[in-house]
């Protein structure tokens, strides 16, 4: 039946969107497909930023206003963190938890989801978790040891008593006496008032005093209502204890959190816990206070490292089930989801971060890339911590533990405060996209009200993405590349076919100079990860080309095989390589064992020589020893015993192309990236067996279907990846898809020389004066206002059509500083704001032609121009403003940043083909 009656259609057409508005899943919002070769677009596939909110100093226009900024440049969601406050602004400080501070909070959540947009928040302000809530009782608990010389035949009468240096009150526990034998005699039940008598002594002792002591730890950064002890991250009741505010307090929200984030573990010095004792005799099998002696040891000796190894892991394992696991749990009553940065830590990494429903990494500090006109001024950056394999320790428990997202805190102290451009983010957020990242956090934004002025409230660490910030002109461009690659590698699931074991067991057992608290921090990679067998294995598969994930022992434990093919909870693996190792529990071997029988293929680099620990470890080292040899293990070599079980590695690495593997249904998904000097312009091979090859542009979503060749049973696919760009593959796909255009420049192009029209369209301190430039130099140069100016300045010419016959022509901008939006006779083209900065055109018709180009400079030089005046803005709390060294902030030592278009712009001809 067909139905024509305007008014009728008009009812329909509005039933049918209210139907499918009320039909959407909650916190999600979802954009129509316009490709269907790209996925759906929904909050979780954008990049999220956490949000700090300065004294909570917040209002609901104000929070709108940031609100509707963050959509419309493309997040999908904020994280919430309060922090500090503004000097001057106390009147306007909201107390956390306080009924005012809760409304603003409500607020938010359904003020973001009426934007579609979600919300995480910290459980607390600052960091780590903690507040005026913490009781000495359940705070940051340390092991306090005085140490006495007894003499043999001289009376030992004294008090007994925490050391000088302990500023916190300490518990007495237990008062225990060695003799150069190691005997022990237990004096705890002869002290008495705090002091003990102990008559003509039979020999020499080492006596140690143990007490139950507190770190004194507040929280860092807290927001006001905040301030408070640091929590006992080894304690469930500790724990239990401080929810129970947020039990009542989330129950008066109407709108929905999504997640409770735990930031990186920076709980310092912290290692031990009320019930320590009980708990390590339960689970190590010994009392540990027979062999304190051991464990405070001062020297680099076996029987002394296995004891620590013993008391790490009980550490380990208190944190993952004592706090880690029951946050999840307790997360999860409440129907939200949990972030966690488990780097930093003293325990398991793998097991930690898997404790999470979304594991969480980190960068910090800027990392080298070797691309074409990248720049990476030493002035203005920190060394960085952003190693592949480090990275790979949070997904890798996402992947084995079937999370789907892997999050990410991005860009902490990439560059000096205000110079960081677009295009120095795209290699660093790549990095982590490449090894397992698909939920990408932006460090990030913070709360100003209109109020603040220019350059509004500032966090000391941190990017700044906010509308305040020049780089927000064009950062949807960003933000769409990051969900164009996000969103596809959040389908399916991770296709790496090798485990590699970690043996955690090396480190523990270390000396590691005394230390009984051993953290496992991003950085000092070198303690505990740079040059290790496990470090060097990781490396050697990344660089041939195989997709890896780790594994712990936990993790080992429940895997089975089936088909040849270890099976975990999150999917199956080819192959279990286990690097060079000293120490490996005796279960752990056992299982390898079990798995290997079982038909599975478990590699060997070498082979242990120990169990770890001190219960019973000379039997069970025979043990270890014996099932080595009854099974006639042997280290194995590492490619023929990968081809061996049909793992084989996708050797495009060789082309120094990096590169993630996904698995939609069978069908493979390839992101590739050029971090090298030159442009990728060949056929590649691909592993597998691949009947068809689409390729899709994450910068622009262009998509089309590859050209391949079959030789020798492998296909290749021809790809052209520019240096600094990337590329997603998608094989045996049923889509249909034009062919994909390939283009070849007919020459090195021909320079626009008519003159320049530049005039200053937005940003501050005042719009200089419009000028005409015959060639293009840096804007900066053509008075003190330039100079001084940050913000957009449109740059305007004509030009004739080249006398060059070509399929289409390429725009080359050149040097830029720092973006550009471009139009072509008032037609939006793009924006290039990542090396090279390049715009196709299409194909140009014969005559006169104008350009319109809208340049984007950094902040810097607003900001110098602002100090050298005088003026004062770093008006916060605690740590105020620092540089990226944490020295004093000062921008009147600054050199003005060159801005603008800096070379002669180009047009490049192309001839394209699509074969």
């Amino acid at each position: 039946m067909t139905y024509t009656n305007p008014k009728f259609l008009f009812i329909l057409t509005a039933l049918l969107l209210f139907l499918n508005c009320k039909t959407q899943e909650p916190q999600e919002t979802r954009e129509p497909i316009k490709n269907s070769i790209w996925p759906e677009v929904t909050n979780t596939t954008k990049p999220w930023t956490r949000w700090w909110w300065m004294g909570s100093a917040v209002d609901k226009p104000n929070l709108k206003k940031h609100l509707i900024a963050f959509q419309e440049a493309g997040l999908g969601g904020v994280e919430i963190t309060p922090i500090y406050g503004v000097k001057g602004e106390e009147a306007n400080f909201l107390d956390h938890l306080s009924p005012k501070w809760l409304e603003m909070l409500d607020y938010t959540i359904s003020t973001a989801d009426s934007l579609g947009l979600g919300v995480d928040m910290v459980l607390g302000t600052g960091w780590p978790y903690g507040g005026p809530h913490v009781t000495k009782e359940f705070a940051a608990t340390k092991l306090v040891v005085s140490t006495y010389t007894v003499k043999k035949g001289v009376d030992f009468t004294s008090p007994i008593h925490p050391p000088a240096t302990e500023k916190q009150p300490a518990v007495f526990s237990a008062l225990l006496a060695y003799d150069n034998n190691g005997n022990l005699k237990d004096l705890t039940t002869q002290v008495s008032d705090g002091a003990i008598s102990w008559d003509n002594p039979d020999a020499d002792y080492t006596v140690y005093a143990l007490f139950t002591g507190k770190t004194g730890q507040q929280v860092k950064r807290s927001a006001p209502g905040g301030a408070g002890y640091t929590l006992d991250h080894y304690s469930n009741e500790a724990f239990e204890a401080y929810v129970k505010p947020y039990d009542s307090a989330f129950a008066k929200l109407n709108g929905n959190l999504r997640a409770i984030f735990n930031d990186s573990y920076e709980v310092y010095g912290t290692d031990f816990t009320p019930k320590f004792f009980s708990f390590f005799e339960e689970h190590r099998g010994y009392d540990l206070k027979q062999h304190i002696n051991l464990l405070l040891s001062e020297e680099d000796e076996e029987l002394g490292n296995r004891v620590k190894a013993d008391f790490r892991l009980t550490i380990s394992e208190l944190l993952l089930t004592q706090f880690d696991k029951p946050r999840t749990q307790w997360a999860n009553t409440h129907n939200f989801k949990t972030k966690l940065q488990a780097h930093g830590s003293p325990g398991n990494l793998i097991d930690l971060y898997a404790s999470a429903d979304i594991p969480e990494c980190e960068t910090f500090g800027s990392m080298p890339y070797d691309i074409k006109g990248f720049r990476r001024e030493a002035e203005n950056i920190r060394t960085g911590d952003a190693d592949p394999v480090m990275l790979k320790f949070s997904s890798s428990a996402g992947h084995i533990a079937g999370k789907p997202l892997i999050s990410s805190e991005t860009f902490t102290w990439l560059r000096e405060h205000f110079k960081t451009a677009l295009s120095q983010t795209k290699p660093e957020a790549e990095e982590l996209l490449l090894n397992g990242v698909n939920h990408i956090f932006l460090h990030g934004s913070t709360y100003s009200p209109e109020r603040a002025g220019w350059p509004g409230w500032k966090f000391y660490a941190s990017v700044n993405f906010s509308p305040n910030n020049t780089i927000w002109e064009d950062v949807p461009a960003l933000f769409s590349y990051l969900t164009n690659v996000q969103s596809v590698l959040q389908e399916g699931k991770p296709d790496n076919e090798t485990l590699l074991y970690w043996p955690i067991q090396d480190e523990w057992n270390k000396f590691q100079h005394g230390k009984l608290f051993f953290e496992f921090k991003i950085h000092s990679l070198e303690e505990w990860l740079l040059g290790t067998p496990f470090y060097k294995t990781t490396q050697e598969l990344m660089q041939k080309g195989y997709g890896v994930d780790f594994l712990s022992d936990d993790f080992l434990k429940q895997a089975t095989v089936v088909d040849g093919k270890i099976v975990l909870p999150s999917g199956t693996y080819k192959s279990l390589v286990v690097p060079d190792t000293d120490f490996m529990p005796l279960a752990t071997l056992q299982k390898l064992i079990e798995l290997k029988n079982q038909g599975a293929s478990v590699l060997f680099r070498g082979l242990p020589e120990s169990v770890p620990g001190f219960y019973n470890y000379k039997q069970q080292t025979q043990e270890l020893k014996s099932l080595i040899e009854t099974n006639s293990l042997s280290a194995t070599d590492l490619e023929t015993g990968l081809q061996a079980a049909s793992v084989y590695p996708e050797t495009l690495v060789n082309t120094g192309l990096k590169f993630i593997r996904r698995d939609v249904d069978g069908s493979k998904i390839y992101y590739l990236v050029n971090h090298t000097a030159n442009a990728i312009d060949h056929y590649i091979p691909l592993a597998g067996t691949v009947e068809n090859v689409l390729i899709l542009d994450p910068l622009t979503r262009k998509a089309g279907a590859a050209h391949i060749k079959k030789a020798n049973g492998v296909t290749s696919v021809n790809v052209q990846i520019a240096s600094g760009d990337a590329l997603i593959l998608k094989t045996n796909t049923s889509v249909a898809a034009d062919d994909w255009v390939y283009t070849n420049p007919i020459n090195s192009g021909v320079e626009l020389t008519n003159p320049w029209k530049i005039s200053f369209e937005k940003g501050g301190p005042i719009l200089p004066e419009a000028v005409e430039m015959k060639s293009l130099k840096s804007w900066t140069t053509l008075s003190k206002e330039a100079e001084e100016f940050s913000g957009t300045a449109v740059y305007a010419t004509t030009f004739n059509t080249p006398d060059v016959e070509a399929d289409a022509w390429r725009l080359d901008l050149g040097d830029v500083r720092e973006s550009a939006a471009v139009w072509l006779d008032d037609v939006y083209i793009g924006t290039a704001w990542s090396v090279p900065y390049v715009l196709d055109l299409g194909k140009l018709d014969s005559g006169k032609h104008t350009l319109k180009i809208k340049v984007t400079n950094l902040a810097a030089n607003r900001l110098r121009a602002k100090e050298l005046r005088g003026e004062e803005w770093k008006i916060f709390y605690e740590i105020n403003m620092v540089n990226k060294d944490y020295k004093p902030f000062d921008a009147t030592v600054w050199e003005p940043n060159p801005s603008g278009l800096l070379d002669p712009v180009k047009l490049i001809p192309l001839k394209t083909t699509t074969n």
